[in-house]
């Protein structure tokens, strides 16, 4: 996807919308504005951004409650960010179905990049049945896993869980999801059980398991997959 991608911020804060829009039209992103949860919801239905920015401490509504209001319909990646950065907090931002996070105040180049992988990510599987990085080749078609294109045996969890992390590059995805998604509702408090597949993955796909550069942990939250 090119930077012509459309972004919507939903913030109340003068000076962080002028930040970002500095920030975002000067990567020629295109930016629209909405200084309310009114505003926000209504702005995303009549223009269909394809990503949106999201305050959680909106003046009119909990930035939680729009932001599952904006998942009972829009598809695309919603970025939070806030001032409210507690775990808990966090948590529940992405178990409501945001794909990023950052805390204020953030570095700018940090923000470009969560943008561009979350935007990238929205073809990436239509397109490229085979997805590569690195070393490692997954093809989605065959469920073949290759690395240095040599075959990688990967258990039927093991490449489920590899393909839940792929298919949502770049989002932080809680131990709950995880959880769920691979093993059902009965293991959603199991966190110990998904480190334990987690390292048993490390093993097979990273070039050092110690120093994981794909499988990436998000202390207290769950994990974030990274192909650059």
């Amino acid at each position: 996807m090119s930077n012509q991608a459309t972004i919507l911020i939903i913030d109340d804060e003068v000076q962080i919308r002028k930040l970002l829009e500095i920030t975002l039209d000067s990567n020629d992103y295109k930016t629209i504005f909405a200084v309310n949860a009114k505003e926000g919801l209504m702005m995303a239905a009549n223009n269909q951004p394809d990503l949106i920015i999201l305050d959680l401490g909106l003046p009119d509504e909990d930035g939680q409650v729009v932001l599952k209001r904006l998942r009972e319909w829009f598809k695309n990646p919603i970025i939070i960010l806030t001032v409210k950065n507690t775990e808990a907090e966090i948590v529940k931002a992405l178990d409501n179905g945001a794909n990023d996070y950052l805390s204020k105040p953030f570095r700018t180049q940090e923000l470009l990049a969560r943008i561009r992988t979350a935007l990238r990510n929205l073809i990436r599987l239509e397109n490229e049945p085979i997805v590569e990085f690195g070393v490692i080749s997954v093809d989605f078609t065959s469920r073949i896993v290759k690395k240095k294109n040599e075959i990688v045996k990967l258990t039927t969890t093991e490449y489920n869980l590899l393909l839940i992390l792929v298919k949502n590059e770049g989002r932080v995805l809680t131990h709950q999801y995880l959880l769920k998604e691979v093993w059902g509702n009965n293991y959603s408090d199991q966190t110990q059980y998904l480190r334990v597949f987690v390292a048993q993955l490390r093993k097979k796909i990273e070039l050092d398991p110690n120093r994981p550069k794909y499988i990436i942990t998000e202390s207290g939250i769950g994990y974030r997959f990274n192909m650059d």
